[in-house]
């Protein structure tokens, strides 16, 4: 981990200070499978609080996030817990494609991200941000740059002083100097975020 650091710190050396400011590298793993994948559609466009709160309600009353229980759950289950009926159509649609084996979720960790990536989008309600995030938290793949992601933009608008949230595709364009640690960068950008914006 020291060399990707160093590497950061060499090629970036903005970066580089808040890496020295903030310190070690503590990305917080989430466990691979499909309970994360499943929360991952369930946070989206929502608050962590409501999310959790949320995926809590939905493991109280299923026992477990497993696609046998969201297959065999009615419907207005899923609803009392706080899952909109389109959210609900994607978690149901993970949970088939989990069980009838088109997504095959062992295979995952064995694939370049690129194509890791792709497999994941075939689910309806995973887009590219959801599976770019599973990869770096679930799958702790080094070398990914969720460009759409909100809170990525700003932290380069803010560290880099940017007149305006760079675009995704400038974003992709600014981020090939962290290559091949670019989702290292990402996590360092995130919290120097929170520390400038706090």
């Amino acid at each position: 981990m020291e060399y990707a650091l160093q590497h950061l710190r060499n090629v970036d050396p903005t970066l580089g200070h808040w890496i020295e400011q903030i310190g070690p590298y503590t990305l917080q793993r989430q466990p691979h499978g499909f309970a994360t994948l499943a929360y991952a559609i369930i946070s989206q466009q929502l608050s962590l609080v409501a999310a959790r709160t949320i995926r809590d309600r939905l493991n109280e009353r299923l026992g477990s996030l497993a696609p046998e229980t969201i297959i065999a759950v009615d419907e207005t289950v899923l609803s009392t817990a706080g899952l909109s009926a389109q959210k609900s159509s994607y978690l149901r649609d993970l949970a088939e494609r989990v069980m009838s084996g088109q997504l095959d979720l062992n295979l995952l960790p064995t694939l370049d991200d690129e194509t890791a990536i792709t497999h994941l989008m075939t689910v309806k309600g995973i887009g590219r941000w959801t599976a770019e995030i599973y990869l770096m938290f679930a799958l702790e793949r080094l070398d990914v740059l969720p460009a759409a992601d909100l809170g990525l933009r700003d932290a380069v608008r803010l560290i880099y002083d940017q007149p305006r949230l760079p675009k995704p595709q400038e974003l992709r364009t600014f981020g090939e100097r962290w290559r091949p640690y670019r989702s290292i960068a990402c996590w360092y950008l995130w919290q120097a975020r929170q520390i400038m914006i706090s």
